[in-house]
């Protein structure tokens, strides 16, 4: 099923690019995008988890480095049946993280130097749980190109304005501008429906994976009063893949809730709170 959605996926950019294409160059600009977007699908497939791993200027550690943070990574790891996957140190205040890699065994998490600071143990646990859990559902092939390639389409579509395109086609210098902004509008909405749905998956994989659902819940809560007080200059050049973090890192992300790439906190949590209450009535115990 993931196959298919990522085929699905790529096939929608594909055709995005082409449009664009289109209105920059007419039945050669269709063509010439073709190429370039089958090229960069190819390129994007075996090569983005690095490029968003260096967007976000995320450092490989080890246990001489890293030590506290790779075995947790790796008792984690040995608790989901996954392979080891890299482990990276992103030098930021903001609290987040995020997992890469087009599966498991070619699969990296990164978290923040505010995370590792900010949180205990037990919520730092369940929040690499949680990207292991996007590791395990396979989500990290689909999110990781989705990143990439819309934040292609988006500077392609600035093409289209800034060299004026085929006037002649596309309803001339309205229908530049509508592609323009469409085009990335279009991204988006297929990079919100596929992260609101994963991060609720890796919720729940993340509260297996970890034994204790109320970890991830804090964590969760001690992120999201944290990530908007704090600028992630980085996550703001490359917006395109705010998806990927647990918790959106950009500044603006409460101004629209419709087009937002995560679901909303409260939920979240609501639901992890709903899991340990069963977790506990199957095991005998009683919820206070």
């Amino acid at each position: 099923m993931n196959m298919i959605r990522t085929g699905v996926l790529l096939a929608a950019m594909t055709a995005l690019f082409m449009g664009i294409g289109y209105l920059l160059g007419g039945s050669s600009g269709v063509l010439i995008a073709f190429f370039v977007a089958a090229a960069m699908n190819f390129f994007a497939y075996w090569n983005s988890d690095k490029m968003v791993l260096s967007m976000h200027g995320a450092k490989r550690v080890d246990e001489a480095t890293a030590p506290n943070f790779v075995r947790l990574v790796r008792r984690l790891s040995e608790n989901a049946g996954l392979p080891m996957p890299a482990t990276y140190i992103i030098e930021t205040a903001q609290p987040n993280a995020f997992a890469t890699g087009r599966n498991p065994e070619n699969a990296a998490v990164a978290a923040t130097t505010g995370l590792l600071d900010m949180l205990s143990s037990e919520e730092l646990a369940g929040v690499i749980a949680h990207e292991l859990g996007h590791i395990k559902n396979r989500d990290t092939l689909i999110m990781t190109v989705t990143a990439t390639i819309a934040g292609a389409i988006s500077m392609l579509a600035n093409f289209a304005l800034f060299f004026g395109g085929n006037r002649d086609r596309a309803g001339g210098i309205i229908g530049t501008i509508a592609i323009m902004v469409l085009a990335p509008m279009a991204a988006a909405l297929v990079q919100m429906a596929i992260s609101r749905t994963r991060e609720y998956s890796a919720d729940q994989a993340g509260a297996d994976i970890s034994g204790h659902p109320l970890w991830l819940a804090a964590a969760l809560e001690k992120i999201e009063r944290r990530v908007p007080l704090i600028h992630n200059e980085r996550a703001e050049a490359n917006p395109a893949t705010a998806h990927l973090f647990i918790i959106n890192p950009l500044s603006g992300q409460g101004r629209d809730k419709l087009f937002s790439t995560h679901p909303a906190t409260h939920n979240r949590v609501r639901r992890l709170r709903d899991l340990a209450q069963m977790q506990a009535q199957a095991q005998g115990r009683t919820w206070g």
